[in-house]
């Protein structure tokens, strides 16, 4: 379990409330006026084909030819909505932070009438209220900062946001192939995000802190 989840060796009192503080928001009720989402970010290597692989007589696709061009990576951002079972995905050119910064800002766009919107992220440093002022002016960046509450998984804790399962199942369905250009990568994915929102795919969360106090006992401070 320890090397699938790579959690900390030993007790780790900073992983635990942080650990604790995601599930206690996975935990809250489904809220429009008050979403909880989770957001992950990956790239994606841009590779395009030399040689047009041949159909077989079946029809089938022969081998995928060894040689092939690198066009570069491409950044995947990656939204998802556990409990309203809506996503939203979209491909950049790069990762900094007013990528992200627009990112989050179309993310609000979609939830216009929400009070507030919960963030589930990992701690990296372009996922910061700061990121709001690099990339809009004081007082955009200031109506996003007070839009969004973030909740920060901790270091090796990656495995407590859904978004990276999500991407997970991105990579899996639709980018296991070879995809030579930031345009074909976001068609792609655009069709992936919509026959996944019309199925209204949730997510069903399981795992509680009286799970986490007994499963991961190891990681939590000894009092006698």
């Amino acid at each position: 379990m320890s090397e699938y989840y790579k959690i900390p060796p030993k007790e780790n009192a900073q992983f635990v409330a942080n650990m604790e503080d995601i599930l206690a928001v996975y935990k809250l009720p489904y809220n429009p006026d008050v979403p909880v989402i989770c957001m992950d970010e990956s790239p994606k290597q841009l590779i395009e084909e030399i040689h047009k692989p041949l159909p077989t007589k079946e029809g089938k696709v022969k081998k995928i030819d060894p040689e092939y061009k690198r066009n570069g990576v491409a950044n995947i951002f990656m939204a998802v909505e556990p409990l309203g079972g809506r996503r939203y995905v979209k491909a950049t050119e790069h990762r900094c932070k007013t990528d992200w910064a627009i990112f989050m800002k179309n993310l609000s766009e979609l939830y216009p009438y929400a009070s507030k919107i919960i963030i589930v992220m990992d701690n990296l440093n372009t996922h910061t209220n700061g990121s709001f002022y690099e990339a809009f002016p004081p007082s955009e960046a200031r109506k996003l900062s007070t839009k969004f509450e973030f909740h920060y998984t901790p270091k090796h804790g990656s495995w407590l946001n859904i978004a990276e399962s999500e991407l997970s199942v991105l990579v899996r369905q639709c980018l296991n192939q070879r995809i030579p250009t930031l345009h074909e990568i976001q068609r792609l994915i655009t069709i992936w995000q919509n026959n996944r929102n019309n199925k209204h795919a949730k997510v069903n969360w399981q795992f509680t802190i009286d799970d986490a106090r007994i499963k991961l006992q190891s990681l939590y401070p000894k009092f006698e």
